[in-house]
């Protein structure tokens, strides 16, 4: 599928067969360090790529954790395929026709103290990343930092791209 919009997709309509691509990453502040006990990974389909990357880094890294994953995506048809280690529990998330972000949204404030992935773990020992449609921002952090107490240190919240706007860059 080929989206016409934003920096990526203007070039990917116009750019010849065969021209070469270059994608880096992670960078540094996306990087696992030390083990968790614990760890929370959501996003919608934008971050599917980094959380198969986390999925793969966490299960190396701490093979004994305990761990809930939530993607939003459009509907059942929709779902890719994601090995999620032992200890892990994933709930998709169906929008259907509703505005992208939005399901996700709704899930995250729908969690609660015991969804908390390790619940028996120090705060610090437990991992988060969100990543989605802008408005899952305040949501994010409201569960990860508020009601969950995670180090902020460990947590990473980021709106990936934002309805509406083409040219949105998520801040570093």
């Amino acid at each position: 599928m080929l989206h016409e919009h934003g920096v990526g997709g203007r070039w990917a309509a116009r750019a010849p067969l065969g021209s070469p691509v270059g994608v880096g990453g992670p960078r540094g502040s996306m990087l696992i360090e030390g083990t968790a006990r614990g760890w929370f990974l959501a996003g919608d389909e934008t971050a599917i790529p980094a959380i198969r990357r986390l999925l793969a880094e966490l299960s190396t890294a701490s093979p004994h954790g305990a761990g809930l994953v939530l993607i939003e995506v459009p509907d059942e048809a929709h779902r890719p395929v994601i090995e999620a280690p032992p200890g892990a529990e994933l709930r998709w998330v169906h929008r259907g026709a509703a505005p992208a972000g939005s399901a996700l949204v709704a899930a995250v404030d729908a969690l609660t103290s015991e969804d908390r992935p390790a619940p028996t773990a120090d705060p610090a020992e437990v991992f988060a990343f969100i990543a989605a449609e802008h408005t899952i921002v305040k949501p994010g952090r409201a569960l990860v930092l508020d009601r969950w107490g995670l180090d902020p240190d460990r947590v990473v919240v980021k709106g990936y791209w934002r309805r509406g706007e083409d040219e949105y860059h998520a801040p570093h």
